[in-house]
């Protein structure tokens, strides 16, 4: 194998990507309940709800209760999603968040306009624009975030060359304005990636940005979620985001099924199987993906909380 990582952050979004995605209302004291479950698994970065349109995205139209009514762990960063400064604006008033300010851009034109109603150039400016916002309420910008990197369900595959450019106007952003990007998140938004598609992507954008630490945001719709977080270990990559169960995928892709970020249960199993750590218990999250499970109601894709913890069986057949 090639050179894996000794440890991984993987940042939980189940209850955002999950809890925006469900057909039916959701009652917020059991959205509360997945998210301090989840705070008890060691998990230390939870992504748990959006400030977006409720009319667009009804799901998430009681999210300051949510943020409100969670019982917080000070060794867990509850953190937020926002498409413009109106949601920043409200994810600053509701506090008790950590706010983290990203500069956001994407690779599909026509996803764009379905997911933010801007053209590439508007989001590019608005980006200058929500910088200057960040550093005026001191919110630190740490990530540099695209979108449909891998491919389009409205535009097809996209170009590693399009992403270089995306990876090049970013750092100029950051650059413009005296930040420095800790790291980029490659979001495979509609499921297009395969582990060569991430090998190859990577590559690329290794070797002409080798000083950038480049993350993942794995979507599972045709099954690939797995197979590229693996791919993504294989190249180094040390942080992925990820979805309890498998909860969710996004409202503006177009898809008719599933399709939920790669399952942060699965994911974490595979990774301490090959030996990295993730400061994770996996029982109590196979937990939690049972509950989740619970609360949507309905069969959610998740495999490990089916089959079990390798580990634990293994501890049985010793004692027994």
């Amino acid at each position: 194998m090639s050179d894996l990582p000794v440890r991984v952050r993987i940042q939980e979004e189940g209850p955002r990507e999950g809890f925006q995605y469900e057909k039916g209302a959701i009652p917020t004291r059991r959205k509360i309940e997945l998210i301090d479950r989840l705070a008890q698994t060691g998990l230390d970065h939870i992504q748990i709800v959006s400030f977006v349109n409720p009319k667009l995205v009804p799901g998430m139209a009681d999210a300051e209760d949510v943020v409100r009514g969670i019982t917080p762990r000070p060794d867990v960063a509850y953190t937020a999603l926002w498409l413009n400064d109106v949601g920043f604006k409200r994810a600053l008033a509701v506090g008790s968040l950590a706010i983290e300010g990203s500069i956001t851009l994407a690779a599909s034109a026509a996803f764009l306009k379905r997911n933010q109603n801007r053209t590439l150039q508007e989001q590019l400016a608005a980006q200058h624009a929500i910088v200057r916002l960040y550093k005026q309420h001191g919110v630190a910008i740490g990530r540099g975030s695209i979108m449909a990197a891998f491919g389009c369900n409205f535009e097809g595959d996209i170009p590693i060359a399009r992403v270089v450019d995306l990876v090049q106007q970013q750092r100029d952003i950051a650059s413009e304005h005296g930040v420095t990007l800790q790291y980029i998140l490659l979001a495979d938004t509609m499921a297009w990636a395969t582990p060569l598609a991430i090998k190859r992507m990577l590559g690329v954008l290794r070797a002409k940005f080798p000083a950038v630490e480049f993350a993942l945001h794995l979507h599972d719709t045709r099954g690939m979620g797995i197979a590229n977080a693996f791919a993504g270990l294989e190249m180094g990559v040390t942080r992925y985001d990820s979805s309890v169960a498998g909860l969710g995928g996004c409202p503006f892709a177009g898809h008719k099924g599933a399709a939920g970020n790669v399952c942060t249960e699965d994911l974490v199993f595979m990774c301490h199987e090959m030996g990295i750590e993730t400061g994770i218990d996996l029982d109590a999250l196979i937990d939690c993906a049972q509950l989740a499970e619970d609360i949507v109601g309905h069969s959610l894709p998740g495999s490990v909380m089916r089959g079990g913890n390798l580990q634990t069986l293994r501890n049985a057949t010793k004692s027994a």
